[in-house]
């Protein structure tokens, strides 16, 4: 079925041209199937008799480049590699060598394109990337589209930003349905029929292919690039492949505990699949599918009576329920927020009450006051807050129940709420492999008051922000294994790996 138009934004005023090819240039949603770009991508090849060509670049230009992130997504660049090749598909992998490098790349090849198509993300550098590409292509009358691929609703099927998840949730409740019935294509190859494109000797010689030892995992290879070292590759892979297997685990072994067991880090039964949601290497649409399968779930299973509710609206068993929630409300509910506002990492953009207590509580004395280098290294006083820090230096990951507390306290020990949400960012897009999403934004801000509601009793520091301390959670949650495991720095990063070591899923 044809891509929704409400997930195509057309950026430039460009008509089809009389060209070579179409260019799919991938972005954002790093994946060969169940990816509406793709799809999109194909749809016109099919419409101009044309062969398709895939563009994915990798900048090192941006902040917080480091070998985890370049990994990750090399490590998604093999797996394409593999696919498109069998695919008859022309596929150039680009890793820019330096910063400016790859200045040029999509211009000259959208030179003889009949059109571009690329993935609509609302986050990070993506929106201006987006803007300055739509300035270039439209000075050479080259028709830009972009098309959104990041969730089960689409972000602009409605205008309204919504402040509170149970508001966003009973509105998925009442419009997501239909948007169900039209979803990416698991073998989107099969409708192209067209040779393969040529990609010119020019520029394969000025941006050559990333090199199959950079991609096939080589130490030496990305240690040449101007990134952050110091920040390790993580223990798992990235890439489609890895992303699938990690769903495969998560629905056989982890659903059925995680309804109650996804808080209680000794458990370990959170999915896993973040990371590879924020990388595009796994669609929520073939998650969706796979869970719907496993559940027998139709929408006739809806129960309209549970209408905003957390449970019983999907008529799913607990664990799935409890999944949607996490995977689909609050989810996309920070999609929401970055889909129409480009200040959504402002904080500005907090709730009036939120500020306003924040603000009266400023003075307030600390109980301790804590350094950016303080929190990194995980030296603070608190056991539980230094565990969860260790975890997210040595592994990219935190575990969600902790990330809360974590904020909570950073806000806790900073001299004001600015500085908290500084370092706040500064730690989990430096070191989060789902970080720079957003979901992250979401988590973060929620730490301030977004999407939350003025709480009681009103208490030093926080003022009306809902407050949570370790005591509680030691007494809420099991975590002795936990805590053992993160219990020093140098046990932690112990966990980092040779490439080698690597593994689907940890």
């Amino acid at each position: 079925m044809a891509v929704p138009e409400v997930r195509i934004r057309t950026l430039t005023d460009a008509p089809l041209r009389d060209g070579d090819h179409v260019l799919y240039w991938m972005t954002a949603f790093r994946r060969p199937h169940h990816n509406f770009a793709l799809d999109r991508a194909i749809e016109l090849c099919r419409e101009t008799d044309r062969p398709l060509l895939v563009l994915e670049a990798l900048r090192v230009g941006y902040r917080w480049a480091s070998d985890r992130f370049h990994r990750f997504v090399l490590d998604g660049m093999r797996d394409h590699r593999a696919v498109f090749t069998e695919a008859g598909v022309a596929y150039h992998p680009y890793v820019e060598p330096e910063p400016g490098h790859g200045s040029g790349l999509l211009r000259a090849l959208a030179e003889r394109a009949v059109a571009v198509v690329t993935d609509d993300y609302p986050a990070f550098f993506h929106p201006r990337m987006l803007e300055r590409a739509a300035e270039l292509l439209e000075e050479d009358d080259v028709l830009l589209e972009a098309v959104d691929g990041n969730g089960l609703y689409p972000m602009r099927a409605t205008e309204r930003i919504f402040s509170r998840a149970v508001d966003f949730r009973r509105h998925l409740h009442k419009e997501l349905l239909p948007h169900l019935e039209v979803r990416p294509s698991a073998d989107p190859f099969a409708a192209l029929a067209q040779p393969t494109a040529a990609i010119p000797d020019a520029i394969r010689e000025r941006w050559p292919a990333a090199s199959p030892a950079l991609l096939d995992g080589g130490a030496a290879e990305l240690a040449a690039f101007p990134i952050d070292h110091g920040v390790p590759v993580a223990l798992e892979e990235g890439g489609h492949r890895a992303g699938e297997a990690r769903m495969e685990r998560f629905l056989a072994e982890r659903l059925e505990a995680y309804g109650e067991g996804r808080n209680h880090p000794d458990d370990d039964v959170a999915s896993g699949l973040s990371p590879y949601l924020h990388f595009g290497h796994v669609s929520i649409h073939d998650l969706f599918a796979r869970l719907e399968e496993l559940e027998g779930w139709s929408p006739a299973k809806t129960n309209p009576k549970r209408l905003a509710k957390r449970e019983g609206w999907w008529g799913m068993s607990a664990g799935a329920e409890a999944f949607l929630d996490e995977a689909i409300t609050w989810r996309e509910l920070g999609f929401n927020m970055c889909g129409h506002r480009l200040d959504y990492d402002r904080f500005e953009t907090l709730p009036d009450w939120a500020k306003k207590t924040l603000a009266e509580h400023e003075g307030d004395t600390r109980p301790v006051l804590y350094d950016l280098a303080t929190f990194e290294a995980a030296e603070t006083h608190d056991d539980i807050w230094n565990a969860a820090q260790r975890q997210l230096v040595a592994t990219g990951r935190m575990h969600n129940y902790l990330r809360m507390l974590w904020g909570k306290k950073i806000l806790h020990w900073t001299k004001t709420p600015r500085e908290a949400l500084e370092i706040m960012v500064e730690l989990n897009n430096k070191y989060a492999l789902d970080g720079r999403d957003p979901n992250s934004y979401s988590g973060i801000f929620w730490v301030l008051g977004r999407y939350d509601r003025a709480w009681g009793p009103e208490r030093e520091v926080f003022g009306k922000i809902r407050y949570m301390t370790s005591d509680s959670t030691r007494k809420k949650l099991r975590l002795s294994r936990y805590l053992e495991r993160f219990a020093t720095m140098e046990s932690a990063a112990a966990g980092a790996p040779e490439p080698a070591q690597r593994a689907l899923f940890d």
